[in-house]
């Protein structure tokens, strides 16, 4: 089975990209990078670690492409980064990214993209606005976990946890209930357009 083609059924696929051409599924890709770098743009300066729309456009990626294709944009999208284009928070982009202070979270990016896209076609998001929340929210406290143990290795732990976890737990609460109420909008559009 292939990353960007898949067989099965899911409950959710609001863009149908499972009948979708190979060609198609290539330009969705490249629309989310382009998606992750505008939304990387949309920025708080904060010291180590800027607050940016990166983690609602990662996991409504995951959630709106499912988990190969979602994992895999977000891959490109890194990819693009490492290459030297501008498209991470602050318009960074360089191998440096990935050794700097907010390397833990951008490697976080692909699991929490899959995580999401998994739970989302088997039914944990759309119109069940509850488990879409619980799906967002936990991808986002696992992006903080797993940035705050990079970033606990350069800086230790109790600072990386104020610097780089607890300024951000309310807005991943944010962002997962505006990317559950965005998703649940999706799906009442696309239940509305089949009736």
């Amino acid at each position: 089975m292939s990353l960007i083609s898949s067989h099965q059924t899911f409950v959710f696929d609001p863009l149908r990209l499972a009948d979708r051409s190979v060609l198609a599924k290539v330009l969705f890709v490249l629309g989310g990078t382009l998606v992750l770098a505008i939304a990387s743009r949309i920025s708080v300066p904060m010291v180590p670690v800027p607050i940016t729309m990166q983690t609602f456009a990662v996991t409504m990626i995951g959630a709106l492409y499912g988990w190969r294709l979602g994992a895999l944009t977000v891959l490109a999208w890194l990819g693009e980064a490492a290459l030297g284009a501008p498209v991470l928070a602050g318009g960074a982009g360089s191998l440096a990214a990935f050794a700097g202070p907010t390397a833990g979270y951008l490697f976080s990016f692909p699991v929490i993209a899959a995580l999401v896209g998994w739970l989302a076609e088997r039914g944990w998001t759309g119109r069940r606005i509850a488990a879409s929340f619980s799906a967002h929210l936990i991808a986002n406290l696992l992006c903080l976990a797993l940035g705050w143990a990079w970033l606990a290795a350069l800086i230790g732990a109790e600072k990386a946890f104020w610097a780089g976890v607890a300024p951000f737990i309310l807005g991943a609460a944010l962002k997962s209930g505006l990317a559950a109420a965005v998703l649940a909008a999706v799906a009442s559009r696309n239940r509305a357009a089949a009736e």
